[in-house]
């Protein structure tokens, strides 16, 4: 790892189930990652404020409840609102393959769904975050 990077873990909307992302913030954090969780029912609104007030340079979203259409487009558009395009934002969960294209042309740079072992999220974000330090 390039320097210890920053990452958002959040879980939007009215999904009440954060087992998940919290196994995900444990496996980042044993990764080397600092990891800041937000806790359940976050708004768009609070997310991309916690990105911009922690300086994260990643955002990890988790949506088992299908609002993942509404939802993310929203954090990223306020992402871009605050100037900061440059989080690299996952996500996480329940996705139906047909709707991971949607997501990746708002802005979601990698989907994980129900199977991505631990090691292999770390070991991608790790790399794709290592890939933008050298690119800067």
């Amino acid at each position: 790892m390039e320097r210890t990077y920053r990452v958002v873990v959040a879980k939007p909307g009215l999904d009440g189930h954060d087992r998940g992302a919290k196994v995900i913030a444990r496996a980042l954090r044993d990764a080397g990652f600092e990891v800041v969780y937000t806790g359940l029912h976050q708004t768009p609104e609070q997310i991309a404020q916690a990105v911009v007030h922690e300086d994260a340079d990643a955002l990890g979203l988790s949506l088992l409840s299908g609002a993942h259409r509404v939802l993310v487009p929203r954090v990223i558009g306020l992402l871009r609102e605050a100037g900061r395009e440059d989080v690299t934002v996952v996500v996480g969960g329940i996705i139906p393959e047909g709707d991971i294209p949607d997501l990746e042309a708002v802005g979601v740079a990698r989907v994980f769904t129900p199977g991505a072992s631990l090691g292999e999220i770390g070991t991608w974000l790790e790399a794709t975050l290592d890939a933008r330090e050298h690119s800067s």
